[in-house]
């Protein structure tokens, strides 16, 4: 190798962050959608998270991606490129930039740098370019022609990209969509004198993948699941799960009902299920309040029910667009009366998907209603994901029976028969000799009501036992290199990725560490758990709410309480690596 490729090599590198902001309803999610496409074409790895306002316009927003040559799973410490429609963008992210970073910012509010900002700034016409081509609407693919052009990627695959997004619009509208690329892209060449060698990104490995949000894996894993209802109130952020399965149910032969409220939902998801046809509903903390009587119900009456709970911060309308993980207690706890339910908190875009068909079979096969847990940054923060193996989806659906013999005069059939291992055969409406009675009060064996404390006593314990040996697939999701860790870092749902790159740095300071995240939050998984515990020399629970609510459950189920500390964030926004690598320092 010649010293000129040496030296153009020794330039490159493999990871980059960019962030575009302005105010919400200017053209930034689909500037980032756009952006993102086209890297996500090249092969690159891709990790994003949505900060935006609580209505529909105005407000500040902003998108941040992490491209990577390899897999991560977490919004980066800090911040390479920066594009500013507005002047409160560059105030509120220019925190976030490394020492010689860049900013490519609109001209037309006469952008300036914050004091004691090391960065870049490239004041661009984005509003005049735009305007010159006929419409201002078309800034966002000024911007977004600048910011590309400064990273010297191949500019056809970015106008692939555009075309694709505004195709349906027409050629005029494509056409002037490219040329808004290409003179951003022109200005700021100039500019800069070129593409900048020190952003200049190794090559991707070129592998396909797949770029979606967890909402939309959610709804791919319902279909493939076999689901073919889905009945829901709109709530962010579970909103896009409808959005998504509103387009792809019917190709199934499926529909989504939009409800009056999520009580309705619940209880009409309930009805499908006894019907025969695997339903779900999706909410937030909210609609999940309101569905606590109908999840008795399913529990009660034995009834399958899938729900998703993408949690945000609370309480009462709280902050509906930001992180938390603060609805733990609400699923565990919030029924009234004493039910057994199960809860699973997917960890990955992939989880998303394979945990869903899980949760149709876990709640048929255990006739229980099953909370699928995800977060606000799970659900809305697009990611790459590999390939999805649709051939290992299986369909269970437990103590389902047909062809039944005929039943003596006047007798039912035992809906709720009492067996070894608790779980009752069940029928669907119709099938010869197997009618009985559905209520939600105490009932016999047959469905009557009674009250006889003999039958009740038999009856919650045949109900609160028979998830005495459930155990999902990966209860834990375990990396535990070390027998005796110094540290042993215990979280749930999307904060996984972070907590391993904070371990890395860790490793480096020679501090050992194993990790777990906890997927099946109920019921706990105790005897998984407790040596990992055990051997600890000291145990950090990492979780967004203010109360600790994961770590509540490790000290209840395991014990070992002296050891066990607890890292908590409830300001809205998800963990960054180097958070959690100051709180492990501090540990040790």
């Amino acid at each position: 190798m010649g010293d000129d490729q040496k030296e153009e090599l020794d330039v490159l590198i493999s990871q980059l962050s960019w962030k575009i902001g302005g105010q919400q309803g200017e053209g930034v999610e689909s500037t980032d959608r756009i952006f993102s496409t086209a890297l996500n074409r090249l092969g690159y790895y891709l990790y994003g998270y949505r900060h935006f306002s609580s209505r529909i316009k105005g407000g500040h927003t902003n998108n941040k991606i992490r491209i990577s040559t390899t897999p991560m799973r977490a919004i980066s410490d800090d911040l390479d490129i920066l594009v500013a429609f507005d002047q409160e963008s560059i105030d509120l992210n220019a925190y976030e930039l490394r020492k010689g970073g860049v900013v490519v910012a609109d001209a037309k509010f006469n952008p300036v740098l914050p004091e004691g900002v090391d960065a870049r700034l490239f004041p661009v016409p984005i509003t005049s370019i735009a305007e010159e081509l006929g419409t201002s609407l078309m800034k966002n693919m000024v911007a977004s022609g600048a910011s590309w052009a400064l990273l010297g990627l191949p500019l056809e695959v970015f106008n692939k990209a555009v075309e694709d997004e505004f195709g349906r619009k027409g050629q005029t509208i494509v056409d002037k969509n490219v040329a808004a690329v290409k003179n951003g892209a022109e200005f700021v060449l100039e500019l800069a004198g070129g593409p900048l060698e020190e952003f200049r990104l190794a090559e991707a490995d070129g592998k396909q993948k797949l770029f979606m949000i967890g909402n939309e894996a959610i709804g791919l894993g319902s279909i493939a699941a076999g689901c073919r209802l889905m009945s829901a109130y709109p709530i962010t952020p579970a909103s896009e799960i409808m959005e998504y399965l509103i387009k792809k149910l019917p190709k199934f032969g499926g529909t989504v009902v939009q409800t009056e409220d999520e009580i309705a939902a619940a209880t009409m998801a309930i009805g499908a299920n006894y019907a025969g046809v695997r339903a779900m509903t999706a909410s937030a903390g909210p609609g999940l309040s309101l569905m606590m009587e109908a999840i008795g119900l399913s529990g009660m009456t034995e009834t399958p029910l899938v729900i998703v709970d993408t949690q945000r911060g609370g309480p009462s309308t709280g902050l509906p667009t930001k992180q938390e993980q603060s609805d733990l207690n609400a699923m565990v706890y919030g029924t009234h009366g004493e039910i057994p339910k199960v809860v699973i908190a997917p960890a990955s875009i992939e989880d998303c998907f394979y945990d869903t068909i899980e949760a149709f079979n876990v709640s048929e096969m255990y006739q229980v209603p099953v909370i699928l847990m995800t977060d606000l940054q799970l659900s809305l923060g697009k990611q790459s994901c590999e390939a999805l193996r649709y051939n290992e989806v299986t369909i269970d659906r437990g103590k389902l029976v047909k062809d039944l013999p005929e039943l003596e005069q006047h007798k039912l059939f035992k809906r709720y028969e009492f067996t070894e291992d608790g779980v009752s055969p069940r029928v669907l409406p119709g099938e010869k000799s197997g009618i009985h009675h559905v209520t939600g009060v105490e009932h016999d064996e047959e469905g009557r009501p009674s009250e006889n404390a003999l039958n009740r006593l038999k009856m919650m314990d045949k109900r609160l036992n028979k998830l005495n040996q459930l155990s999902i697939r990966e209860a834990l999701r375990i990396d535990a290199p070390h027998e005796q860790p110094d540290l042993l870092i215990i979280a749930m749902g999307s904060i996984g990725g972070t907590i391993d790159e904070a371990r890395q740095r860790l490793e480096e300071d020679g501090i050992a560490t194993n990790r777990i995240m906890v997927r099946q939050i109920h019921p706990f998984p105790t005897e998984l758990l407790h040596p990992f515990v055990e051997n600890a020399k000291q145990v950090l629970v990492v979780e967004n709410n203010a109360t600790a609510q994961l770590a509540s459950q490790v000290k209840l189920h395991v014990g070992h309480g002296s050891k066990i500390r607890s890292q908590l964030k409830y300001d809205g926004n998800p963990f960054l690596p180097s958070e959690i690598h100051t709180a492990c320092k501090e540990m040790n």
